[in-house]
C-alpha cells in the first residue's frame, strides 16, 4: 500500500545560506594556507631556473671557446639595483653590463650572452671573482670561482666552478630541498 506524503511536509531543494557560508569560510582558510606555500614554490623554482641557466652558460662558454679556438670570458658585475654577467670574447675589461642590461663592449670584444637580474624582483648573483677565462686549447677555466644566486627570502644556491669547467652546486644550510648542504 502506498501512502501519500503529508500535505505540510516539503522537500528541501538546493542549499541554505548557512551551508554556503560555511563552505566559503572553509575554502577561504584552505586558500589562506596554500598561498604562502605557492609563493615559496614559485620563488624556489625561479631560483633553481637562474642557477641552472648559469650552469648552462658555463658549459656554453667552455664549448664556444674550444669550438672557435678563441678565449671566452664570463665577467660579473653587481650594484644595489641589479647584478649581471656577460659571456664575451676579448679582455677582462672589454665588456660590462649597461644600465639597461644590454652588454657594452669595446676593443673588438664580442658579447655572446648577457644575463641581468633585478635585485628587487628576481634574485642577486654574486661571484668571488671578477671574471673567469675559458682556455680554447685546454678547455680549462681560470681562476676557479664560486657564484651564489640568492633570492630576497634568503634561499640561495652556490655554484663552484672547477678548473675543468664543471659546476658543483649546493645550498647554504640546506635551505633549498634537493641540494646538498654546504
Amino acid at each position: 500500500m502506498h501512502t501519500a506524503p503529508h500535505p505540510t511536509a516539503r522537500r528541501q531543494r538546493g542549499i541554505t545560506l548557512v551551508e554556503s557560508t560555511t563552505v566559503l569560510a572553509v575554502a577561504a582558510v584552505v586558500v589562506g594556507i596554500a598561498v604562502p606555500s605557492f609563493d615559496q614554490m614559485r620563488q624556489r623554482q625561479h631560483l633553481e631556473g637562474i642557477a641552472l641557466q648559469f650552469e648552462t652558460d658555463v658549459h656554453h662558454a667552455r664549448s664556444v671557446a674550444v669550438a672557435r679556438q678563441q678565449t671566452v670570458r664570463i665577467s660579473f658585475a653587481s650594484d644595489a639595483a641589479a647584478s649581471c654577467y656577460v659571456l664575451h670574447t676579448g679582455a677582462a675589461s672589454a665588456c660590462h653590463c649597461g644600465a639597461n642590461g644590454a652588454p657594452v663592449c669595446g676593443a673588438g670584444a664580442e658579447p655572446l650572452r648577457t644575463v641581468r637580474l633585478d635585485a628587487a624582483r628576481e634574485a642577486r648573483l654574486t661571484a668571488n671573482v671578477a671574471s673567469m677565462v675559458f682556455d680554447p686549447v685546454r678547455g680549462t677555466v681560470t681562476p676557479t670561482g664560486t657564484v651564489t644566486v640568492a633570492t630576497a627570502n634568503g634561499r640561495a644556491l652556490k655554484h663552484t666552478v672547477n678548473i675543468m669547467g664543471r659546476v658543483r652546486s649546493c645550498s647554504p644550510d640546506g635551505a633549498v630541498p634537493g641540494y646538498r648542504a654546504c
